[in-house]
């Protein structure tokens, strides 16, 4: 039973199962140490690896026959901590983690149950806290004796049929008394395969997970995890008062270990235990701190901005303000909580519009790798539950559940939405919520709740007639509401131009994709895993603040901006600027700052904030009458000059009308009234404008419209 102890070479174990004095130093004994002197753990974490290295063979036992193999090494493991601290109470079991091959979901077959397994995916599905009962007590209803403590064998609880007490012996006396009971936290939750693992065709699998103790709550819904445990079937009744049960089985995972594997590359907080008990934990601690040395002395490059956007997508030639404007959604801002209890988010929201075939897809799917948490969904198979949150009935309980939709499992994530364009009414107005308070409010079959979906949303859409026409505005093009347009902070157009030495210089950047070695990477690009791992650094340790220079800067450019409105020669204001786009400044300031690991925000990141938005604004916000930058064209859908010239016509109209009509006089036709502006009136006047202009009237109450035709009143 001695070489069943826990550990690698350096096994605190001899062949006879007496502690080494020579290995008494080795991982798992420190690890132990710790949990002594912290009083706190309850688990002991064993690297599969380990135990491999040690001993091949138990390794293989260990696998094929775990209830047997993890009862010795709980048994071995006791037994010392009772050698080195005999007044230590609580039970401490081992936790086996990093089996050498972990299965594919749709890969488990019955072959496999009653062994230890190691599968990864996404967890979909969290249910509540359920207790399970361990140990039972029973009293006497007829002399009120309390039975011993009975044990929970797989589910089932052997009820005492005979009082056990001498002077009595009733009979089916026995009642369970529930506040001397002892009960374990138990949870089910729900795993289904990662998009990358699901074959050409096929559809996600999903496996039912057992969590029991200090693993619950150790993952929550869009968590990818690595979990470790036993394969396992259970017989199901054919009713709930029958004993006979159906041949097919029902299969779950019962959870032995937990592991993070979201992408932040850096495994500061691999292992989700609630514990502090993992015995490779000093061990990987040294290549931890080697790995952030490593990203703090990237972030005193003095190029690093410009690294940074080369290796964002390098297979995509230019479109460089594009990119840093997505490197500020990933790197984000800081959400800002004042006493009032106003929040103010952090998260950038950015849109790409244009022509087909400009790299818009390709954009989101290298945006959706690189997200620490993310989902990637295209608008046209997208509902509105679907994307927020939806009832459903769980399986496990028959009870009515909440499920979790793209933006909720999204959350303190990117959630990239392809062909916004295309997504229905109900869909996008949900997004409202989202984009600006960062919750989704449900209240439907009796739930009524409030979840968090702090999340940056990416979305890329298509011009309505597949081209983009640059003599109308956005809001035109893509025919999306003003109110969430007006949500995004950066709203780029990429558009495809015929210029020669342009598509020249395109064309050989794609021919050379396909006939070079893709090996041969750029030096100063940096490669994917230390891109995520820079990120995700910044994300977590980073919180810039805003300088006296840089706050003073942003109220300097923000009130410049505002005074490009204010054209002498007319008589109403262009709004330029509006309050959200200073917030967005702050948030692009902040992110700037974190590319550079620095707590302070500066007056440099300030400028290089209003030159990303004045690029955005320059493409999706320029008035084409004037050539200015309105931001009414995005707030409202049409510009101050437009706006002035309705004004304008409807006026021409108003005093044409008075000139020419009698009062309650013969009706007048739209053919003629159009000839006759067009005779008196310089500006070019289309029959659309004629009928708005006289629909104001007509709600003034000067005119009546009856068909094409008119009226005086």
């Amino acid at each position: 039973m001695a070489s069943n102890g826990v550990g690698n070479s350096n096994s605190p174990y001899s062949a006879a199962g007496r502690v080494d004095p020579v290995m008494d130093e080795g991982k798992y004994m420190r690890a132990i140490h710790r949990i002594l002197e912290l009083e706190g753990g309850e688990s002991l974490d064993v690297d599969a690896h380990d135990v491999f290295d040690h001993d091949p063979d138990l390794y293989g036992k260990m696998v094929r026959y775990p209830l047997e193999v993890l009862a010795i090494f709980d048994i071995v493991l006791m037994d010392l901590v009772a050698r080195m601290e005999p007044l230590f109470e609580k039970h401490i079991q081992t936790r086996i983690y990093n089996l050498k091959s972990s299965i594919c979901l749709r890969n488990l077959n019955p072959s496999d149950i009653e062994k230890m397994v190691s599968i990864k995916g996404m967890i979909i599905r969290c249910s509540s806290v359920i207790p399970e009962l361990k140990e039972a007590v029973f009293r006497c209803l007829v002399c009120g004796f309390y039975s011993e403590p009975v044990m929970v064998d797989r589910g089932r609880v052997t009820e005492p049929h005979i009082c056990q007490k001498e002077q009595c012996k009733a009979s089916n006396s026995m009642t369970l008394v529930h506040n001397r009971c002892r009960f374990a936290d138990k949870q089910i939750i729900k795993l289904q395969e990662t998009p990358d693992e699901i074959p050409e065709g096929g559809t996600p699998h999903t496996v039912s997970v057992l969590m029991h103790d200090k693993l619950v709550d150790a993952g929550k819904p869009g968590d990818r995890v690595e979990i470790t445990g036993i394969y396992r079937a259970m017989s199901i009744r054919i009713g709930p008062s029958q004993r006979t049960v159906k041949s097919i089985f029902k299969t779950y995972i019962d959870c032995l270990h937990i592991k993070k594997t979201d992408k932040s590359r850096l495994h500061i907080e691999d292992s989700m235990d609630t514990d502090n008990t993992n015995a490779s934990k000093s061990s990987e601690d040294g290549h931890v701190t080697d790995k952030i040395d490593k990203l703090k002395e990237l972030s005193k490059l003095p190029d690093i901005y410009d690294r940074l956007t080369r290796s964002l997508a390098p297979n995509i030639w230019e479109l460089d303000d594009v990119k840093r404007g997505l490197l500020c959604q990933l790197f984000g801002g800081n959400a800002l909580r004042l006493p009032s209890g106003a929040n103010f988010r952090g998260d950038i929201n950015i849109l790409l519009v244009g022509d087909p075939g400009t790299s818009k897809s390709q954009l989101l799917q290298y945006m959706h790798k690189l997200s620490p948490r993310g989902i990637y969904t295209s608008g046209r198979g997208s509902s509105a539950v679907g994307l927020t949150a939806y009832v459903a009935k769980d399986p496990e309980t028959g009870e009515t559940v909440l499920e979790s939709g793209a933006l909720v499992l999204s959350d303190k994530g990117v959630c990239c939405i392809d062909e916004f364009d295309k997504m229905s009414d109900n869909a996008r107005s949900m997004l409202h919520e989202v984009m600006e308070q960062q919750t989704v409010s449900i209240a439907k079959a009796g739930i009524i709740a409030s979840l968090n979906a702090r999340t940056s949303v990416l979305a890329c859409a298509n011009p309505s007639e597949s081209r983009y026409n640059p003599r109308l505005s956005v809001i035109d093009n893509i025919h999306l509401p003003p109110t969430l347009l007006s949500r995004f902070d950066l709203i780029y157009l990429i558009l495809d131009k015929a210029d020669e030495q342009t598509d020249r210089r395109l064309a050989k950047h794609i021919v050379s994709l396909h006939f070079e070695n893709p090996e041969v990477v750029e030096h100063q690009v940096l490669d994917l895993p230390t891109l995520v791992a820079y990120i995700s650094y910044a994300r977590k340790y980073i919180q810039p603040k805003l300088s006296d220079e840089a706050a003073e800067e942003l109220t300097r450019g923000y009130v410049a901006m505002r005074q490009r409105g204010n054209n002498p020669g007319s008589r109403k204001k262009v709004i330029t600027a509006t309050a959200r786009q200073i917030e967005s400044l702050i948030r692009l300031s902040e992110a700037l700052a974190r590319m550079r690991f620095s707590e302070v925000v500066g007056v440099r990141d300030v400028i290089e904030a209003f030159r990303l938005l004045e690029v955005a604004m320059q493409q999706s916000a320029t008035d084409h009458a004037t050539g200015t930058i309105d931001m009414d064209l995005i707030m409202t859908g049409v510009s101050a000059s437009e706006r002035q010239r309705r004004d304008n016509l409807v006026a021409a109209i108003r005093d044409l009308v008075m000139e020419k009509m009698q009062l309650g006089g013969p009706l007048m036709r739209m053919a003629e009234l159009l000839e006759e502006m067009r005779k008196q009136s310089s500006m070019e006047v289309h029959q659309h404008d004629l009928r708005v202009a006289l629909g104001t009237l007509q709600s003034e109450g000067s005119v009546f419209v009856h068909g094409d035709s008119f009226k005086r009143t």
